[in-house]
């Protein structure tokens, strides 16, 4: 039996843990909140996300004791807002991860102030090689794994026949497909970028624009990706794998997406705190933007998009007025 220490308690996270636990792997689960693994144990419920999903509870078991979940699990997932990342895994001495089989990023989001990807701020704090990390994308949300809908992930690891082929193994089932890929940096820009698109979309959808208008946005930002990946990762790539493409368009469109449902309360009119206060969730793009365009100060690639939600989310500029600019630069 694979154990896997599985570190948040958001929507990824308990979707994850619903896979994992019925493909067989035991899960211990870290919880920040005490409550929720109270009732977990009592009911085999998150009481937050997914509140359907009822587990094994010979299977999972719940604790606020960071420690204790990592000790002796073969595998670890990281499922936290990537802004909790650095103050959770700081808790764990500099040795504790390094004979796991795999370190695995489940976080679309960067590393605030440091402006650099989780596994990389992991590799470096817990002196890892990088063939012991990993990192899951595709278009995938959690609602749809607790419906049992069918989802395609991607595992990407510069291991792809060790870490990634494993990984993946745990993953599939009658409803969840999993393939490995190498291009580990590549894809986890990408699930960066892919959210401060979705927030743009948001912005524009909230300001009243159309179908029309977001399906150039998301046209005009694949290259925008391009150039950034480029710039930053170079290296051959297929922009329109799933792990790629599939995850924009499904965080740009779809209604479960948080990142454009915080874009949409922006352009409504709400400011940033106030639509962040009403969200029960993180919007990772929040933090994504401000470290994609900080390290852009240096790479100086033209983008357009993400210069737009930059300064609609901290310069404080007016959605309408950005949006004007920004829609005279799209083709």
């Amino acid at each position: 039996m694979e154990k896997i220490a599985m570190i948040g308690g958001g929507s990824w996270a308990t979707a994850l843990t619903k896979i994992l636990s019925e493909n067989g792997a035991r899960v211990d689960w870290w919880l920040r909140s005490k409550d929720d693994v109270q009732h977990l144990m009592r009911t085999g419920h998150n009481p937050r996300y997914l509140s359907s999903v009822l587990f094994d509870r010979n299977l999972v078991y719940p604790t606020t004791d960071l420690s204790d979940a990592v000790l002796e699990a073969d595998w670890l997932v990281l499922a936290v807002p990537a802004a909790f990342v650095q103050p959770v895994l700081d808790k764990l001495g500099r040795d504790a991860l390094r004979h796991k089989s795999g370190v695995v990023s489940a976080i679309k989001g960067m590393i605030p102030g440091k402006n650099v990807l989780v596994t990389d701020y992991v590799q470096e704090r817990f002196r890892l090689p990088a063939a012991q990390l990993g990192v899951i994308a595709g278009p995938c949300h959690a609602e749809e794994v607790a419906l049992e809908k069918q989802s395609y992930l991607t595992i990407g690891s510069p291991d792809v026949s060790g870490l990634g082929l494993a990984f993946c193994q745990l993953l599939r089932n009658r409803y969840v497909s999993a393939h490995p890929a190498a291009d580990l940096d590549g894809i986890e820009y990408c699930a960066v970028m892919k959210n401060i698109i979705a927030l743009t979309g948001g912005i524009a959808h909230g300001l009243g624009y159309g179908d029309n208008f977001l399906a150039v946005l998301v046209s005009n930002a694949v290259q925008e990706i391009r150039r950034f990946l480029q710039a930053i990762s170079p290296q051959p790539r297929d922009l329109s794998a799933s792990a790629y493409l599939g995850d924009l368009l499904v965080t740009a469109y779809s209604q479960f997406s948080r990142n454009r449902t915080f874009g949409s309360m922006v352009g409504r009119g709400y400011s940033v705190k106030s639509a962040q206060l009403e969200m029960n969730m993180i919007a990772e793009g929040y933090y994504a933007v401000k470290s994609i365009h900080e390290l852009n100060r240096q790479l100086k690639v033209n983008m357009p998009i993400t210069t737009a939600a930059y300064n609609i989310i901290y310069e404080r500029i007016a959605p309408a007025v950005e949006l004007e600019i920004l829609k005279e630069k799209l083709r």
